[in-house]
């Protein structure tokens, strides 16, 4: 997993949030509206499972 983004930063929706690795695969995760990243629970080279909260997008 790479991020784009950093705790406290703002997107707009669409913008990259982090690159997840699957299989040898990237796989980019887009941030689904606009508004201040928060609380970034998943950490950098972590194994995740479906359904992980990886980060919070708060108006």
């Amino acid at each position: 997993m790479k991020f784009a983004v950093n705790d406290g930063d703002s997107v707009n929706a669409g913008d990259l949030i982090c690159v997840l690795e699957a299989m040898k695969m990237e796989q980019p995760l887009n941030a689904h509206k606009s508004g201040t990243v928060k609380d970034i629970a998943a950490k950098i080279g972590e194994t995740i499972t479906s359904g992980s909260r990886i980060c919070s997008i708060v108006d």
